[in-house]
């Protein structure tokens, strides 16, 4: 029988941001699924989890997952117990062969793993006393660019469950994404039968399939950025000593970029006609914090050190910003 016919178990994260280096889980959910099962059963086979990320939650993900940083704090659990469990969760349903679906895949399983180190747990891996990737897992975000590559339009959850005539009753939130995810991707295997196979079958054909589609978004990306970097790992991007170092000038910008974010609105425009002495140096710092994250950040995308940092011989070397803009 195929995997699509057999129990699975959806999985789902939302988090304070995109960086899977620096993302921290705020809900998640675990939803077992049987075929036939539907949205009205939902809360008897979700485990759901809130915790407190220990870091304020960005205005822009709370606009997503509607998880302000006080709800947060006044409600959720440590992050590391939340962490541990739906690692648990995970490693229960993989060592016994259930598939774990998940909508991007990589996204959440490595977020998970970041936290799990961060907080010196064990990781997936040790759980499962493996050192591969965990598998099997089913990613239709994956399964659709593969199944239908030539199709234009979004292919985030949201529109995946229109195409597929999948009800998501309410997008972001943990339980229903990760629902959603799973009756997409059963969806999928019963419109395109040729991924109707194995489950550990599909799990090498997805890896190899990510690989794939990464090298060919990345050369579309490079049209226009030459820097562009797609990572084609999949489910889970491992941790190398690069990334390791990548992700603290990477939590660094996201510092600036916050304590530039909380002057008190004076941004770099006036808003008076003569600021004080205090909010002249307000705006200045503000403005030395965001051009100091802008300059890693183009660091890290570039692998070039920002003219502004320059020695007299770098900038003989590469030019000046004018030389380089002409």
């Amino acid at each position: 029988m195929s995997w699509h016919t057999e129990p699975l178990l959806g999985f789902d994260l939302e988090t304070t941001g995109v960086n899977v280096e620096t993302a921290r889980i705020v809900t998640a959910a675990a939803v077992d699924y049987k075929q036939g099962d539907s949205i009205d059963t939902l809360p008897d086979r979700a485990r759901l989890w809130l915790a407190n990320p220990g870091i304020r939650i960005p205005a822009e993900a709370t606009a997503v997952h509607g998880v302000t940083t006080d709800q947060a704090r006044a409600n959720g659990r440590p992050a590391a117990q939340v962490a541990d469990e739906i690692a648990d969760v995970l490693a229960a349903a993989l060592s016994t062969g259930i598939p774990v679906v998940a909508m991007n895949g990589r996204y959440d399983f490595t977020v998970l793993d970041r936290e799990l180190r961060r907080y010196e747990l064990r990781t997936l891996h040790q759980r499962l006393g493996s050192e591969t990737a965990p598998g099997p897992v089913i990613d239709p975000y994956i399964l659709d660019k593969q199944a239908d590559k030539y199709r234009s339009g979004s292919r985030k959850l949201e529109a995946l469950a229109v195409h597929y005539g999948v009800t998501l009753a309410a997008a972001h939130t943990a339980d229903a994404d990760a629902l959603a995810a799973v009756e997409v991707a059963v969806a999928i295997a019963e419109k395109y039968p040729q991924i109707q196979v194995h489950p550990e079958q599909l799990h090498v054909w997805q890896a190899w399939w990510a690989r794939q589609q990464a090298a060919e978004f990345q050369k579309h990306l490079r049209k226009t950025d030459p820097y562009a970097v797609v990572d084609g790992e999949w489910p889970l991007i491992p941790l190398t000593e690069e990334r390791k170092i990548r992700a603290l000038f990477a939590d660094l910008a996201e510092r600036w970029e916050q304590m530039a974010k909380s002057a008190p609105g004076l941004g770099d425009e006036l808003l008076v006609d003569e600021p004080t002495p205090l909010q002249r140096c307000q705006i200045e710092r503000a403005h030395t914090y965001r051009t100091a994250a802008a300059d890693v950040r183009d660091a890290l995308r570039t692998g070039l050190i920002p003219h502004a940092l320059m020695t007299d011989a770098e900038l003989e070397q590469h030019g000046t910003p004018e030389e380089a803009a002409s």
